[in-house]
């Protein structure tokens, strides 16, 4: 039966809101094949645009160029067919082919400079703007190589903007990079600050530019205004669609900043950047990076290890070389393809940028935690009562200190500072005054609070220390551990971006045994019936934090290597989370679950925990984790030769 044009629409709107990745492109592909076959031939055009830009943004660009070309001849026979909204997407969906297609060099220059005369004679018979077409031919003459791209760069800043402009942020960001490889380093730094003070976002700014800005600034000697746009610029970068190339650029920061370790953790945590890339020229972007990162840290440590899935190296050094051998054919690629040495240029000026270095403060924690551990046993003060899922206290507790008026005057400055770094430094002062007034209970829980702050702006190594004086103090005031446990997991999530994942599992394993050990200890009260309350109380919340430890425990495992423990603990875990009623928390588990299953070789055990997970997520309403999940559903089951469960998976995400 064929559906209305209002149930089709709907059906790819959902598509259209749905985070980019291979259940997002499977879903798109079954509505356009859909409504191509069956109707209504009014919801086609939006069909076709969605599935072109479910493709853009994934390693499966390429399969852009085919519903492109039918868009456009679907166009041609009936422009009728098109509202409005299909007709701006028609024309946009230009701009993305022309700037795909060139960092793709197998693509021959001319169907490029024919797609990019096709898109500015339909622009000028449709009546639209000049400034689209004007940016497609700069972005493709630098591209080239070409010495009119100057001229090209000066048109299109001064053409008028219209609907068909890039947006606010995109704009700068585009000029940036070109100033800056013009050599006009100070002149793109100002073009970003001007861009990021008027607040220009949009799905991959401002954490692009500014990851750019933050090299800009190295080149400048800004070792202070480095520092700060690498720390605005992380705090960005999740929520950036495309990163790739951002988190490239970090890793050479870091590494001409001063900061291997840093460098090498980050790297690790987006391994997979390094040999997945939407193009051609995406990776050339990337693994110049990692170039210039990896020869700037093997003159220090060429030893350092580094195990990354995919690339086979050992060491920095070893990286070093791999990434230079890649990167280099993909220059030579496009330089064929242009007939220029563009490329060879931009590498050429890459190597130099090693002994371009600047060492640069990231600590946040710079005053530090005090070095000597409190006595075991001191006085406890009041404990505070344990944050819920929604509390906004980063250490998972809700901090009051009171007191004195010093202590709420630190404390006041750190929960009001627009600033997080003197926010953390000021829960650190709260902390030192409450433990010379000997509240070590609440001179913990601050001091929680800066370490999370400190982990959250990427200084893990301030973090770590802090941490463990902070469990040290609550442990000495003999704080419930209860409500101990949400600080030891805080802390094992930073142990075990550090490595040491044995510290972080002792203190994993110490809370778990004194949580039980206390739960069943007898409340006193004024009343037995009282006591029996708030005994039972007490119960509840020890099992509850006992679910969550063991939760972290499984996740720690994982982080080892232990696939096989790592999966029979979450599957419990999210067996007790189930039972408890906390479904979102035994979807996550269910999630590890397949995850770890996946990593150990055994695909197809993976796949029912991985579809609890995502019946989970979706009743709880975890869009964007649900879709994570669904992309890890759909390529467990496409290796795994069952593509009618796949497919089926996809189209679930739409009904």
């Amino acid at each position: 039966m064929t559906r209305t044009l209002d149930e089709a629409n709907r059906a790819v709107s959902t598509i259209m809101s749905m985070p980019y990745g291979l259940a997002r492109s499977a879903a798109a592909e079954q509505e356009a094949a859909r409504i191509s076959a069956e109707g209504p031939d009014e919801a086609r055009a939006y069909a076709l645009f969605a599935l072109v830009d479910s493709y853009t943004s994934t390693p499966e660009a390429e399969k852009a160029f085919l519903p492109f070309t039918r868009l456009v001849r679907w166009w041609d026979e009936h422009p009728e067919l098109f509202d409005g909204s299909d007709t701006h997407s028609l024309f946009w969906s230009f701009k993305w082919m022309v700037g795909l297609l060139a960092r793709f060099p197998s693509v021959p220059t001319a169907q490029i400079d024919a797609t990019l005369d096709d898109m500015a004679r339909r622009y000028a018979l449709a009546g639209n703007g000049t400034s689209a077409v004007a940016g497609e031919r700069f972005a493709w003459l630098r591209a080239q190589g070409d010495p009119r791209a100057e001229e090209a760069y000066r048109t299109w800043i001064t053409t008028p903007r219209d609907t068909f402009s890039d947006c606010a942020a995109c704009l700068p960001a585009g000029q940036a990079e070109y100033l800056a490889e013009t050599g006009r380093v100070r002149e793109a730094a100002d073009v970003v600050r001007a861009a990021v003070a008027g607040g220009a976002t949009c799905g991959d700014e401002p954490a692009g530019m500014e990851s750019l800005l933050e090299l800009l600034l190295l080149d400048l000697g800004d070792a202070q205004g480095a520092a700060a746009v690498h720390r605005s610029a992380m705090s960005h970068l999740d929520a950036a669609v495309s990163k790739e190339v951002a988190v490239a650029r970090h890793v050479e920061f870091l590494a001409r900043g001063g900061h291997p370790g840093r460098a090498l953790r980050l790297l690790h945590a987006h391994a997979a950047h390094v040999t997945v890339a939407d193009s051609p020229g995406e990776r050339f972007a990337v693994l110049t990076h990692v170039a210039v990162a990896a020869g700037v840290l093997r003159e220090t440590d060429p030893d350092a290890p580094v195990d990354l899935d995919g690339v086979p190296v050992r060491t920095v050094a070893e990286l070093d070389a791999w990434a230079r051998a890649q990167v280099e054919p993909i220059a030579r690629a496009f330089d064929a393809r242009h007939g220029t040495d563009r490329y060879a240029r931009l590498l050429e000026t890459a190597w130099e940028r090693r002994a371009r270095r600047l060492p640069v403060d990231l600590s946040v924690l710079a005053a530090g935690p005090r070095d000597a551990a409190p006595a075991e046993g001191a006085a406890p003060a009041v404990p505070l009562a344990p944050a819920g899922t929604d509390a906004a206290s980063p250490a998972g507790v809700d901090v009051d200190l009171g007191g004195s008026d010093r202590v709420a005057a630190a404390l006041a400055r750190a929960e009001s500072s627009p600033d997080p770094v003197e926010a953390s430094r000021a829960y650190v002062e709260a902390s030192a005054l409450a433990e010379d007034e000997g509240r070590l209970e609440d001179a913990g829980f601050a001091l929680a609070e800066a370490a999370q702050v400190a982990a959250t702006l990427g200084d893990d190594e301030g973090a770590v220390p802090a941490f463990g004086r902070a469990i040290s103090l609550l442990r000495a005031a003999g704080t419930d551990p209860a409500y101990v446990g949400p600080v030891v997991r805080a802390a094992a999530a930073v142990q075990a971006r550090t490595g040491d994942l044995e510290a972080a599992l002792a203190a994993v394993e110490r809370t778990l045994s004194a949580v039980g050990t206390t739960a069943g200890e007898p409340v006193s009260a004024p009343t037995p019936a009282l006591a029996e309350e708030l005994a039972a109380r007490r119960a509840d919340r020890a099992a509850g934090e006992a679910r969550q430890l063991r939760d972290v425990r499984a996740r720690l495992a994982a982080t080892a290597g232990r696939y096989a423990q790592a999966a029979a603990e979450a599957e419990l875990v999210a067996e007790e989370f189930g039972r408890a009623g906390q479904a979102l928390d035994a979807a996550h588990a269910f999630w590890l679950v397949g995850s770890a299953r996946r990593a150990a070789g055994e695909a197809a055990a993976a796949v029912d925990p991985l579809r609890a997970a995502l019946e989970g997520l979706a009743s709880a309403g975890a869009r964007t984790s649900g879709a994570a999940v669904a992309d890890e559903l759909v390529g467990t089951l496409r290796a795994l030769g069952r593509d009618a469960e796949a497919d089926a998976v996809a189209a679930s995400l739409v009904a």
